[in-house]
């Protein structure tokens, strides 16, 4: 029996489970912050959406993009990820940065 779904539906599945698959082959080598500027910047690369946002660090929309990410299960390599480039650029404030979202209760829950 024939389908009723059109070619473009079943094209807009087809490229859809696509992306899935690609997305997640490259779960454990995908970075979501890219520094900048001295830990003052960070490009937030958001998986959940595909977009990736120019930020300062220390403003409120750079809390609320982690907040998302975190929501979506994230939360872990976000906070692995921070404590590699406390590490790595020590003078950087980047233990600051982990300090001021854990203050702002975007990892819990």
């Amino acid at each position: 029996m024939a389908s009723n779904t059109s070619k473009t539906a079943r094209a807009s599945v087809r490229a859809g489970q696509a992306g899935q698959g690609g997305a997640l082959s490259v779960l454990g080598e995908f970075k979501y912050l890219i520094p900048l500027n001295g830990g003052k910047h960070a490009y937030v690369r958001n998986l959940t959406n595909g977009k990736t946002a120019h930020l300062r660090t220390d403003s409120e929309a750079f809390v609320e993009e982690i907040r998302t990410l975190a929501a979506a299960g994230h939360a872990a390599k976000i906070r692995a990820e921070l404590n590699v480039l406390a590490e790595a650029h020590p003078g950087d404030g980047w233990d600051a940065t982990e300090k001021r979202l854990v203050e702002a209760g975007v990892f819990e829950g």
